[in-house]
């Protein structure tokens, strides 16, 4: 009786591992059981995905897309806003499930990524000054500066090509480096070139010549997500029913399966655009930008205080920990310390929110900074303060918090506050985190526009009378802190 039961168990066994199988092995994906497709998006890539300065909203080619697909999907669709240079960092840590931002279909992303369908074709175009007759074709690109995204395939075309790339976040950007002359060329899709010349009526550019070369665009999800059969499916019916060529038409004035020149428009007052947008500013800074800056000083300060006096202390373990944390924090760039919390510890299954990513990378930086600063504040004290605390039966911690800390809080209140008024401008790296802050806002505003000094200009001067309170806030610091010192 023994054997039999034994077969039978593994039978019964076996059938239900294949019942899971056949049960997992239909459509079903992420996006379905969770109900929401989360798409990446610059928004401020103008047609594509930018922000509408009547109303704020995400709006745009790509967008409306994501959410013709997501309607076709039976989901909603969540946008996370992500800088293009670091888009596929964030997919890869899973900050979402797609990426809808004009991304060109090429063999080596389909190596690495789930490709869809495209939903847009263009070709491949040269841009120059209108006055440089120099350059007609790729072959006349050589030894000339190209600006252009790193990560983007027009990059590779024009590297290729033999141009010097200069760096740029997108083609607004790309486009002004041109315009200024800065750059000789820009490389990019008719389709694009044809919405930035609508929007900005630039006669100081001109599609000099093609590259030959067909682009094609579609949605980039993450290697063997599942999404790409209901990505595509739901792609050729809103090519059927007509739903993408009335997209293209609202936003690039032309069928996005072919380039034919857009009508131009009369380019927007700067003047206008400031007055406009003096609250959305001010609201990112108050919203973002000055509590992203308090908290992250305060606990900066606390973690200070501690590696300070571990720095300080006759452990050597504490020591040589402290003085560890403080080389690797100011041997690296901040940058480079937000990229590591919010891209890479997700591939260690720890994923942080963009605000509080922002907070405990902008804490550790002023912690190793701040750490130097109140030890040699302590240090400067004299020897005799601690011994004479000791005569009076005063422990290590009442001594520092009684005689020394006063008394080297003083001493530390000026150099501390520069820290924080650098804490302040360096918020702005937080934008490549998702941080919707003041110089993200500002680059919101200024991408359907291409108004760059305007707006740009508008966010230094919030920030610099940000400075200005922080600096008068700190004179009347010392001043209070001078009354108890001896004349």
């Amino acid at each position: 009786m023994r054997y039999p039961r034994t077969v039978l168990l593994a039978v019964l066994a076996a059938v239900a591992v294949l019942l899971t199988a056949c049960g997992s092995s239909g459509s079903g994906n992420p996006v379905e059981s969770s109900g929401v497709l989360r798409v990446g998006t610059e928004g401020v890539y103008a047609p594509f995905s930018y922000h509408d300065p009547a109303t704020g909203q995400l709006t745009g080619y790509d967008v409306d897309v994501a959410r013709a697909v997501g309607e076709k999907l039976g989901v909603n669709v969540e946008f996370v806003e992500t800088p293009w240079d670091s888009i596929f960092a964030a997919l890869e840590a899973n900050r979402f499930d797609v990426v809808a931002n004009q991304v060109t279909i090429t063999p080596e992303r389909q190596q690495k990524y789930d490709l869809s369908e495209p939903y847009s074709i263009g070709e491949g175009v040269i841009v120059t000054r209108a006055d440089d007759d120099s350059i007609t074709s790729l072959a006349d690109l050589r030894g000339k500066r190209a600006a252009q995204s790193t990560t983007s395939n027009w990059a590779g075309v024009a590297r290729d090509a033999g141009a010097q790339i200069e760096s740029v976040e997108g083609l607004t950007q790309a486009m002004a480096l041109l315009s200024q002359g800065r750059v000789d060329v820009v490389v990019n899709d008719s389709l694009s070139i044809y919405a930035y010349l609508a929007e900005t009526n630039d006669t100081a550019v001109k599609i000099a010549g093609a590259t030959g070369e067909r682009s094609e665009q579609g949605f980039a999800a993450r290697k063997n997500s599942g999404l790409l059969p209901d990505l595509n499916t739901a792609l050729e019916e809103l090519k059927a029913d007509g739903t993408l060529a009335e997209i293209s038409q609202r936003y690039l004035k032309t069928n996005a399966s072919g380039g034919q020149d857009a009508p131009q428009t009369q380019p927007r007052s700067a003047l206008r655009l400031v007055l406009d947008n003096l609250w959305p500013l001010a609201r990112a800074a108050l919203t973002m930008t000055i509590p992203l800056t308090i908290i992250s000083f305060v606990i900066g300060l606390v973690i200070a205080l501690g590696v300070a006096l571990a720095r300080l202390s006759s452990n050597v373990v504490l020591t040589n920990l402290a003085r560890f944390y403080i080389s690797v924090i100011r041997g690296t760039p901040l940058l480079v310390q937000l990229f590591i919390v919010f891209f890479a510890l997700p591939e260690f299954g720890v994923r942080i929110d963009p605000f509080p990513a922002a907070v405990i990378a902008f804490s550790l930086n002023v912690g190793g900074y701040a750490a130097e600063i109140i030890r040699s504040a302590i240090q400067s004290i004299p020897k005799g303060q601690w011994e004479a605390a000791e005569t009076i039966g005063l422990n290590y911690a009442g001594t520092l918090r009684r005689i020394i800390l006063p008394q080297a809080t003083r001493v530390a209140v000026p150099p501390l506050s520069n820290t924080l008024i650098s804490l302040v401008k360096d918020t702005s790296l937080a934008s490549t985190i998702l941080v919707t802050e003041l110089l993200r806002q500002a680059q919101i505003i200024a991408a359907p526009t291409f108004e760059f000094f305007a707006l740009y200009g508008t966010a230094a001067v919030y920030y610099w009378v940000i400075c200005l309170v922080l600096s008068f806030g700190q004179a009347r610091f010392e001043r209070r802190l001078e009354r108890y010192v001896a004349k």
